[in-house]
């Protein structure tokens, strides 16, 4: 017995050459702790997947409820494998100007053995995925299963990887730039929003409206979506991974991460209140859907800037998101441009606010005309960037294979015809023609 627990004694208190490459160093914790805090955000805005789903399911009509479960879901997978392929060498390998031009198939991994680098890819595609969800809301209810997966591996691919290696590139090993010119985008109000929303935009122009969403005088007339709890649902569920999505581009356990979550709070509250106020102004009743999409508009909005400003300019960010939205909502159906679920006015417009606004805004660096005219530069690259790659995608895509659904197939609901089933066989399901 005592020869036993010497043994066990011996194990854990001589040091031995076989142990002591086991002894921890100050900056041997502070990796760990930095691949822990990357890995808990990336769960954190994995579940902003069934948040997608569950806003576009609850904006839209329950005709179409399986096929916006479905698109979501395997937009994740396309998302996953398109990058890993070719999306994380494109925007954060060795750059050559323009792009990355190493690191596909995480390569480096293979060579380095680098745990570090397997957490931050992992971050990275979950953002990613968060860019095919926003288009997909925008192009809600009238777009062809393969079309739209189709686009999904185009923008994984090409558009999101190339335009984020402008700005993150020198995140890894890439050096974009944009970035070098001093543009600022923390967490994504155009790296991941604005090139979304914009992509979403140069869809649905080439889609056209839903059938019955104007009459033949032009007239707007509005199609309600089936479930606004579940709408309500997938917004709250979209603001708890908003934390992860925020605080986890610090890309270590540091101070910061406070301060980001407080702007992140602040920002979406703020937005959530300016669209309630705002829609009750305009329309004389305070509207719940309006009032998410405010919400989300002032998560957009601070995303940009959430670890550079304070939190009463969060509040000011969240309160001009939350306002804009209402009126971006009702420009674009003005123009005839059918996005069920406000992702262009929520995404594209709320993500250039909160881009510029990180230059008026800047803490130590207030009103600033050099910031402000950065951040306009690269809003405005990834307006033409997105819209215009993307325009081309969706003309190529509908030339060969078919954007949109027949007028049957849509009458109908994309569940049964792109589908065969329904979200709810026991419930009779009606139709706007």
């Amino acid at each position: 017995m005592k020869i036993a627990l010497f043994i066990i004694l011996s194990l854990f208190l001589v040091p031995q050459d076989s142990f002591a490459a086991r002894l921890l160093t100050s900056e041997d914790v502070q990796r760990n702790l930095n691949i822990v805090w990357i890995i808990l955000a990336t769960i954190l805005i994995f579940l902003m997947k069934a948040g997608f789903a569950m806003v576009e399911i609850g904006f839209t009509r329950s005709k179409n409820a399986v096929n916006a479960l479905m698109k979501n879901f395997v937009d994740f997978a396309i998302s996953a494998v398109t990058f890993w392929a070719i999306g994380f060498g494109l925007m954060f390998g060795t750059t050559n100007g323009i792009f990355g031009t190493d690191g596909f198939y995480l390569q480096d991994y293979i060579k380095n053995l680098d745990p570090w680098l397997f957490a931050f890819w992992m971050f990275q595609v979950v953002f990613v995925s968060s860019t095919a969800a926003i288009v997909s809301g925008a192009m809600a209810e009238r777009t062809r299963f393969v079309a739209s997966l189709m686009f999904t591996l185009l923008l994984t691919a090409f558009i999101y990887p190339i335009f984020g290696s402008w700005v993150w590139g020198g995140l890894y090993h890439g050096s974009g730039w944009l970035e070098r010119l001093g543009f600022i985008d923390f967490a994504g109000s155009t790296v991941i929003h604005a090139i979304g929303g914009w992509a979403g935009l140069a869809g649905t122009i080439v889609l056209g409206p839903r059938l019955g969403k104007f009459s033949e005088k032009g007239m707007m007339k509005p199609i309600l979506g089936h479930n606004l709890p579940l709408a309500a649902l997938g917004t709250l569920i979209l603001w708890f991974g908003w934390y992860g999505f925020n605080a986890g581009n610090t890309l270590e356990g540091n101070e910061r991460i406070g301060l980001i979550i407080i702007n992140t709070t602040l920002g979406g509250a703020a937005g959530a209140l300016a669209g309630m106020i705002t829609i009750w102004l305009v329309a004389g009743k305070p509207d719940a859907g309006m009032t998410l999409n405010g919400a989300l508009a002032g998560l957009v909005g601070i995303t940009a800037g959430c670890a550079y400003v304070s939190p009463f300019w969060s509040i000011v960010i969240g309160v001009v998101s939350g306002s804009l939205v209402v009126f971006s909502v009702k420009f674009f159906d003005r123009l005839k441009i059918d996005d069920p679920v406000g992702a262009i006015s929520v995404h594209g417009v709320c993500g250039v606010w909160g881009t510029l606004a990180v230059g008026l805004f800047k803490t130590g660096e207030l009103f600033s005309l050099k910031n402000l005219s950065v951040q306009f530069l690269g809003s405005a690259v990834a307006f033409f960037w997105s819209f215009f790659v993307a325009y081309a995608f969706f003309k190529f895509i509908d030339y060969f294979v078919g954007l949109r659904v027949s007028a049957e197939e849509e009458f109908q609901g994309l569940d049964y015809s792109e589908h065969a089933t329904g979200a709810y066989p026991d419930f009779n399901v009606t139709s706007i023609k």
